[in-house]
């Protein structure tokens, strides 16, 4: 799923920006507001976040444009908290209205409510990832084989999610130690060994022995 991402205070945008790629969305935050409203109807996101007070436009208005065009579902993100001010961005084609300060759980439940009510059942197929007959769940956060199934860790599937979406080519250590921890400079190259013989683990406990490949010099691959 791609959400594009309209917020013109720069620390916000790489809170969010972070928030939602550490949730398995696509993300979209550009630092140039003209045009936005182009820029979002030629990305065709599956959902946009979208501050009311920017520097070119309002909210309001680049909602407005958007409805032109497409109907793709509209979060207003703002700190605006006035009633009329929400009942105007529903008027104007929103389909939620969350003030900040927010908070990241119960951002991400109505990001996952609105993209639900309005992608119906496409919603599953993005979220679901099968290799060798092993499923990647992304929003169960599991592994399922055969009727079974093993949780992960967030960073479990994080790694995984890569390596499922980049399936059957070798994705390199450092490739995956940036995905994993991009914010973190000085990291162990062996924590990510950790965590792949973590997985490997739990996907023998459902019966599955041989779907991450190992390829001394060139990565991992399933």
């Amino acid at each position: 799923m791609h959400i594009f991402v309209v917020e013109d205070e720069p620390v916000i945008r790489r809170e969010l920006k972070a928030l939602l790629e550490n949730a398995m969305y696509q993300v979209t935050a550009p630092d140039v507001f003209a045009d936005i409203a182009v820029q979002i109807i030629e990305s065709r996101p599956d959902l946009v976040l979208l501050d009311v007070n920017l520097p070119e436009a309002s909210g309001f208005d680049i909602c407005t444009r958007i409805r032109e065009e497409t109907e793709v579902p509209v979060i207003f993100l703002t700190s605006r908290t006035d009633s009329m001010d929400e009942l105007t961005g529903i008027l104007k084609g929103g389909d939620d209205y969350i003030t900040k300060p927010y908070q990241a759980p119960l951002l991400l439940a109505r990001i996952g409510a609105v993209l639900k009510r309005t992608k119906g059942g496409k919603d599953k197929e993005s979220t679901q990832f099968t290799r060798r007959g092993v499923t990647l769940d992304i929003s169960g956060c599991r592994l399922i084989f055969q009727g079974q199934s093993t949780e992960l860790t967030k960073n479990e599937m994080k790694l995984l999610h890569l390596l499922f979406l980049r399936s059957g080519e070798f994705v390199s250590r450092m490739d995956l130690v940036e995905y994993l921890w991009e914010n973190q400079i000085f990291i162990d190259d062996n924590t990510l060994s950790v965590h792949v013989t973590r997985i490997r683990e739990k996907l023998k406990n459902i019966g599955v022995s041989d779907l991450i490949e190992t390829k001394r010099g060139m990565g991992y691959r399933v």
